[in-house]
């Protein structure tokens, strides 16, 4: 089976996938949140590579391949911008929101006033939304948590939209047009960025940070590009996953997002059936995403000392709670809203164009007169 044979809808399972990434990243987060920063869960004790940055693999991975498809529709650059901030930033700017003059005046140990008033209240709030220099911490909140972070997850955020700048820019200067040349481009880039993991080379955090994480959404990009001759196979994934897991520890991660990368597409869009029900509950992993932390923290300083398992049953249900609130109030409508605009847009263009239409041929036709 050719993935590009299953594209002609948009009937897929990304959404669940995405959503068992994000709890997934829940999950992960337990440990140091229960039991200190830099304590690692089973799965990285076993392989060198967490379950949550399995699963920031598979956002990314996901992302490459969408917005390359996106891209593909030819939007303009203004209707480009306009989707991927409709999709990040009013969940995100809510859940700050939320975190910081809700949550944070409730529990932290400074008196509301003191409180709202620290500069460090504000800057959370704009550091964040900006994703420039994200903060993770809110004057004296969760202080006697293992870890007393109120913020993590979004700490990724920056990169991705670094990623879709790079590919967009790619797109409107016309290389992604050109497959083979694209695809030298993105090639060369997964394997510098590889190199400089595996090699430890020193070079600036973000962009340490960057060559750890685009390499799968270069690969997601790629497989778009290729999708007309890429073969789909639950077998050649589970072999793919097994060899990475076999791999030399420096190109171990490396490795698992590239077998995670191609078993994400495969789960994308081979089971159907039943499972494409998910669809119609919505895409909750956002939610999920920015809100866990903050809830899992609670937890914590609500409950006192805890278990992982312990945190994550008591964390999960309430996130999912807030993810189901922030899609259906905040997400899906800016998402709509967005999706009005560009359709107006492209309306009122069509309509200028063909009202433009009488005078070019009038114009055409006196110009091609004899003199």
């Amino acid at each position: 089976m050719i993935l590009g044979d299953r594209l002609a809808s948009r009937d897929n399972n990304l959404n669940l996938i995405r959503f068992v990434a994000a709890t997934a990243v829940l999950c992960s987060h337990a440990w140091p949140m229960t039991l200190g920063r830099g304590t690692p869960e089973p799965l990285e004790a076993a392989t060198g590579v967490s379950l949550g940055r399995m699963a920031v693999y598979v956002f990314f991975a996901a992302s490459g391949f969408l917005i390359a498809a996106s891209l593909a529709r030819g939007p303009t650059p203004g209707d480009f911008l306009r989707a991927r901030a409709a999709r990040l930033m009013p969940g995100l700017a809510v859940s700050l929101l939320v975190v910081t003059f809700v949550l944070g005046p409730l529990v932290s140990e400074r008196p509301a006033e003191a409180y709202l008033a620290a500069p460090e209240t504000w800057s959370f709030v704009v550091r964040n939304l900006t994703l420039l220099r994200p903060v993770y911490e809110l004057p004296e909140v969760f202080q006697s948590n293992p870890y007393p972070i109120v913020e993590g997850s979004i700490w990724t955020l920056r990169y991705e939209v670094a990623c879709y700048a790079a590919l967009a820019l790619a797109a409107f200067a016309g290389l992604l047009a050109a497959r083979r040349a694209a695809t030298v481009v993105l090639a060369l880039w997964i394997a510098a960025a590889v190199a400089q993991q595996a090699a430890a080379i020193a070079v600036p955090y973000d962009i340490d940070r960057l060559c750890l994480l685009s390499p799968p959404f270069a690969l997601g990009a790629l497989a778009f590009l290729w999708r007309d001759r890429l073969p789909l196979s639950f077998a050649a994934a589970g072999l793919l996953l097994a060899a990475a897991l076999a791999a030399p520890a420096a190109l171990r991660p490396a490795a698992i997002a590239a077998a995670l990368a191609y078993g994400t597409l495969v789960v994308a869009v081979r089971p159907a059936g039943r499972i494409r029900a998910f669809n119609r509950a919505g895409d909750y992993s956002y939610g999920i995403y920015v809100y866990a932390v903050p809830v899992q923290a609670l937890a914590v300083w609500a409950l006192g000392p805890m278990t992982p398992a312990w945190n994550i049953a008591v964390a999960l249900p309430a996130t999912l709670a807030l993810a189901a609130l922030s899609w259906h109030l905040v997400e899906r409508p800016a998402l709509l809203a967005a999706r009005g605009r560009a359709a107006a847009g492209r309306a009122a263009g069509a309509a200028q164009a063909q009202i433009a239409r009488p005078a070019r041929i009038a114009e055409a036709a006196r110009t091609a007169r004899p003199a």
